[in-house]
């Protein structure tokens, strides 16, 4: 099996060579934490665009936790209605979501004001796609935002995901959905677990660089 990329950052180089069409458009480049940041990173920095991170976190039901039944992200979130889950639990389960995701982004961004996304072309980036659903629920809840288009890039993705999550968005750009899909790791030769501090390191060098441009 071929090994398509050295690291994180090689993948954010590869992948950016494919949205360059994008670069002119009003454009921000989400990532998925944690291993979403180096790939995101190199992709922001190459195509000159700015960097945040997309946060967003499943409900689960009441009677299964690991049962999604909808998804939050720092400001909204979406629910799928079920007979058995009552809007009071949904109102419980979000502001504990959201109470948790909010620290998270504090933890990584600071004091900085999410960019407002109405009308922008949003790209969302992981460093692979393996099932697909937690994207699915993160598009979903992107979708409230009003932004003029999603893309949803990523080095590598499975055939299934791409299927599922093609329809979703206006564009899914992958640099390789191979016929064998082992796990996103198999395509990398260096695929260390991405801790807080490196997506602090990451998120702080673009901050640098934007305040030299």
């Amino acid at each position: 099996m071929m090994i398509y990329f050295k690291n994180r950052i090689d993948a954010g180089l590869q992948l950016s060579a494919k949205l360059k069409s994008f670069q002119n458009d009003p454009s921000i480049v989400l990532a998925v934490p944690r291993g979403g940041v180096p790939v995101a990173f190199a992709v922001a920095r190459e195509l000159g665009l700015p960097l945040e991170i997309i946060l967003t976190k499943k409900i689960g039901h009441p009677m299964n936790k690991e049962y999604a039944i909808g998804a939050a992200s720092i400001n909204d979130y979406f629910i799928i209605p079920h007979a058995d889950v009552s809007d009071e639990y949904v109102h419980a389960e979000v502001e504990k979501v959201q109470h948790k995701l909010k620290e998270m982004y504090v933890q990584f961004m600071g004091n900085e004001k999410p960019e407002d996304l109405k009308g922008k072309t949003v790209i969302v980036i992981d460093d692979g796609i393996a099932t697909g659903n937690t994207l699915l629920a993160t598009v979903k809840v992107l979708r409230k935002s009003k932004p003029g288009k999603i893309i949803i890039a990523v080095p590598v993705a499975s055939g299934n995901a791409v299927q599922k999550l093609s329809p979703q968005v206006d564009h899914l750009i992958a640099v390789t959905v191979p016929g064998e899909f082992y796990g996103v790791g198999a395509f990398y030769a260096d695929f260390e677990q991405v801790n807080d501090e490196e997506v602090k390191y990451y998120l702080e060098k673009m901050r640098e660089w934007k305040k030299a441009c």
